[in-house]
């Protein structure tokens, strides 16, 4: 089993659910910090992954969705200055617990962990997506799991597709079909979940959708006789969408899957620790599992 980290969701979560007070001795907020590494330290224990990566996303506005749509994302707030900081110490805290880290300008975190599913999926290995961003589902194939760790809620292939009414490799063009308000993507207007799960239960995707629009007008859909005209008139909107939604699964990247071995090493946790102002229990906790 690979286990590949959707790094951000956790940094956040630890940003926003402990106090700032938690400071280095400088002064400055480091509860991101620490709450990610409790998060690891959980991870390790529980998990105890072979093969693990940690995908973090580098910047909200320069990846090549802003190029396409400049508008993506930019409905979110950027995070706040004494965040950054913090999320370089968490990049240096998974480097000396010997966990892989990446992070790219041009891609999200997703399409690092698209590829990385892929480079696995290649050599026969399952892998477990931690997260709680439902884009991450589109990747899950057979025998692999969408774990997210806080409520410990896990979802097979199966489970995907019971949650989203598509199976995984089609959420990508539901998430086209229906706009994505999160990531301030715009769908087809008047087409919700629903729709979006009818339409999609009787074609491969959007492709086949749009090579019979002449036959959406038959199907059992309220407002199916609106749908073609509908979906023809905002063609342009659903494909920009879908260039969006879908999650590269091949980017260029220098790595291996041996590299993904956990490699632990305990080099520089002493003195990171040192820097961030961490007493002795949670290093303990860290060394205990073998850092």
């Amino acid at each position: 089993m690979v286990y590949l980290i959707d790094a951000s969701v956790y940094v956040f979560r630890a940003y926003f659910a402990i106090p700032d007070h938690i400071t280095d001795p400088a002064g400055n907020p480091v509860n991101a910090v620490y709450g990610f590494a409790r998060f690891l330290a959980e991870f390790l224990d529980e998990c105890q992954p072979q093969y693990v990566a940690v995908a973090f996303d580098q910047s909200l506005t320069t990846s090549f969705r802003n190029d396409i749509y400049p508008d993506y994302k930019a409905n979110r707030e950027k995070p706040p200055a004494e965040l950054k900081a913090q999320f370089a110490h968490c990049r240096a805290l998974c480097d000396a617990l010997g966990l892989q880290q990446l992070a790219s300008p041009a891609f999200e975190a997703d399409d690092l962990i698209g590829t990385l599913a892929s480079l696995a999926h290649s050599a026969g290995l399952p892998v477990t997506i931690v997260s709680r961003d439902k884009d991450l589902a589109q990747l899950i194939r057979q025998d692999d799991i969408y774990y997210e760790f806080a409520s410990r809620s896990r979802m097979d292939y199966d489970g995907v597709a019971a949650k989203f009414g598509v199976p995984p490799e089609r959420i990508g063009d539901w998430l086209a079909l229906t706009g994505d308000s999160v990531d301030n993507i715009p769908g087809v207007p008047g087409i919700g979940p629903k729709t979006a799960t009818a339409l999609l239960a009787g074609f491969a995707d959007i492709d086949a959708l749009y090579a019979a629009l002449d036959e959406v007008a038959d199907l059992p859909i309220r407002g199916a006789s609106k749908l073609p005209q509908r979906l023809k008139r905002h063609t342009a909107e659903v494909e920009l969408a879908r260039q969006l939604t879908h999650i590269k699964c091949d980017i260029p990247l220098d790595i291996a899957l041996d590299d993904l071995r956990r490699q632990p090493t305990g080099v520089g946790l002493d003195s990171l620790f040192d820097e961030l102002g961490f007493g002795q229990q949670l290093r303990q906790e860290l060394r205990r599992l073998g850092v």
